[in-house]
């Protein structure tokens, strides 16, 4: 039996944790002792409307003991990964699950041979420490990045039938459709504060949209945008009742991915000597408001 490591026990990591339990050895690392006790002592709960599930998996801090796993997924945000990058394993594959395209740069500089990385399409809330809500099932789109895709294709098979994972042939093309969509919801839901079938069941909205996704695609360099712009349109109604990350991360006065997402094409934007003044106005409005909720706290 395959031996899977999962960073992080947000609600990614242990909805992960949840459904592969039954294939796989799975550990999940996390960040305080106390959680690591109620995963242990009571498993992941795993809710979904045909009711509630329990997965018997453990639990260890992360760093306190030596990772030995055949895959190691890191699904923690992507401004936390320096922080974790130097507890991953010497040994064994890692398959990361960040929003954005910042991370990339990290992944280079890894010593492992088989790196992945994916784009997590379900819909998912932590209730608790020990509990997650699967509240919208989708699939996980995977790539290589680097090193051989043998252990991926072996995850995957298992995997199939309850919570599968499409293996993709570009890495850059898949994370770059995913980010041209987490460019324009995200940060769009949190300044308006709206849910995310707001911005095309309002004409307003979606003329908004339609605006900031033209200066993503360009900074991208789509060929297909009008075929891209109508699977964001499609993601947003596909999650009409969901609230984007970014928006309850300003409501709880979390710090947010913004420099990971939008940060990023702004990066890429001044780079290619291109002008992207809607992203450069919603990244000030987000960080002033992650600013704003850390004084108010």
């Amino acid at each position: 039996m395959l031996k899977i490591g999962v960073i992080g026990a947000g609600s990614i990591g242990l909805l992960f944790g949840a459904y592969m339990h039954k294939m796989f050895d799975v550990t999940v690392y996390t960040r305080s002792v106390g959680q690591a006790e109620q995963i242990n002592k009571n498993g992941i709960r795993l809710i979904k409307k045909a009711g509630v599930l329990t997965a018997k998996v453990r639990a260890e801090v992360l760093g306190g003991e030596v990772m030995d796993n055949d895959l190691t997924i890191v699904a923690v945000k992507q401004y936390q990964l320096e922080t974790v990058i130097r507890h991953l394993p010497a040994k064994g594959a890692l398959l990361f699950l960040q929003n954005g395209m910042g991370h990339l740069r990290l992944l280079d500089q890894l010593e492992a041979d088989d790196i992945y990385v994916g784009s997590v399409e379900h819909g998912a809330l932590r209730e608790s420490p020990d509990s997650v809500s699967h509240n919208g099932e989708g699939l996980t789109r995977v790539a290589v990045f680097r090193g051989d895709s043998r252990l991926l294709v072996e995850a995957a098979e298992l995997l199939s039938a309850n919570f599968p994972l499409q293996l993709e042939p570009d890495y850059f093309e898949m994370l770059a459709g995913k980010l041209s969509a987490n460019a324009v919801i995200n940060p769009l839901t949190a300044i308006l504060g709206v849910r995310n079938g707001e911005l095309v069941e309002n004409a307003h909205y979606e003329k908004l949209l339609e605006r900031v996704f033209e200066e993503a695609a360009c900074i991208l360099d789509f060929n297909d945008k009008q075929e891209r712009l109508l699977k964001v349109k499609g993601i947003c109604r596909n999650t009409s009742e969901n609230r984007s990350s970014m928006l309850k991360d300003l409501d709880a006065g979390r710090e947010t991915e913004v420099d990971a997402i939008v940060g990023y094409l702004l990066d890429e934007a001044a780079h290619k000597g291109l002008e992207a003044p809607l992203l450069r106005a919603l990244y000030e409005m987000i960080k002033g408001k992650e600013r704003s909720g850390r004084e108010s706290g």
